[in-house]
């Protein structure tokens, strides 16, 4: 059977697919590549949490949407062989691959909004909490949220008690060098325990018990999920420690057992209800079960 010549609009059509391909292919590997190697040219711990919190994820979004693109131009390239002139399958073949890219892009998106702030979130708090060197060469001790009220301002104090700031505390004990660090607060969307997508936020808070000259305030944080509509507390002690406190304090050691990021405990009422409430440590969630009263909590 003789030879059909491919009329030359296809023939440069072919050509503009093959080679946007490649660029697209290639301006996703560079943004790749470049991203990861801004983050290893960054010395400091918390220079490296800014940079990957505020790009990482938009720059993971600038790479699948260029292979996004390219997979539609990849697509558009089917049967280039024996389509010789601009017709039915023409047209068909272009909204197959608008459609294929376009989900390729959704899907990335997808996945970049709702499961690798999963991933992300271990990332950050790798570097947050990656043990710091002070400037006399000395490792720095990271303080409890107790110890840490009494180097922090009112305002900032303020700040963390309206979950807009969390302040990280660390200190030289030989030197007195104090370094604190801003993060951004609980107002960003927690993990959902029930959907496991960050879509859980504060909506509203109270104080179940005023703090007082020598015992600690309690604050519960209610918080509810965008996504799934589940509801969890978490109780806070409200610190009332004067200056140089926790010097006579027993030292905590932050995480100690790196496996555990929160206690959750699990309370079925016998009308059918259910409420969730979650403690940074084993002992307060104890000390909550010891005291704990269905009708001042329902």
């Amino acid at each position: 059977m003789e030879n059909v010549p491919s009329s030359p609009f296809l023939n440069l059509w072919h050509l503009a697919m093959i080679t946007g391909a490649i660029v697209m292919t290639a301006a996703a590997i560079i943004i790749y590549v470049m991203h990861n190697i801004r983050v290893s040219t960054i010395k400091d711990y918390k220079g490296k949490f800014n940079y990957i919190s505020e790009h990482e994820i938009k720059n993971y979004k600038r790479v699948f949407v260029c292979l996004g693109l390219a997979s539609m131009l990849l697509i558009n390239m089917y049967g280039m062989g024996k389509l010789h002139s601009i017709g039915v399958w023409f047209f068909v073949r272009l909204f197959i691959s608008v459609a294929g890219g376009t989900l390729v892009a959704y899907v990335a998106f997808l996945i970049l909004e709702y499961y690798y702030p999963t991933v992300l979130n271990r990332k950050l708090n790798k570097w947050r909490y990656m043990p710091r060197i002070g400037s006399s060469g000395t490792p720095l001790r990271l303080l409890s949220e107790e110890e840490e009220d009494v180097h922090l301002a009112e305002g900032m104090r303020a700040e963390e008690n309206v979950f807009s700031i969390d302040y990280d505390v660390w200190i030289d004990e030989k030197t007195g060098e104090v370094k604190i660090e801003k993060y951004p607060g609980h107002l960003q969307a927690l993990k959902c325990n029930s959907c496991g997508f960050y879509t859980m936020k504060v909506v509203r808070e109270e104080i179940t018990r005023q703090p007082g000259k020598d015992v600690t305030g309690e604050l519960i944080k209610h918080y509810q999920c965008y996504y799934c509509k589940s509801v969890r507390a978490t109780a806070f002690n409200i610190s009332t420690r004067e200056a140089d406190d926790y010097r006579s304090m027993a030292k905590h050691n932050f995480k100690k057992n790196r496996d555990i990021d929160l206690v959750r405990v699990e309370i079925h009422s016998s009308t059918g209800g259910k409420k969730f409430f979650e403690f940074q440590t084993i002992g307060q969630a104890q000390k909550f079960l010891d005291g704990y009263d269905t009708e001042k909590v329902s």
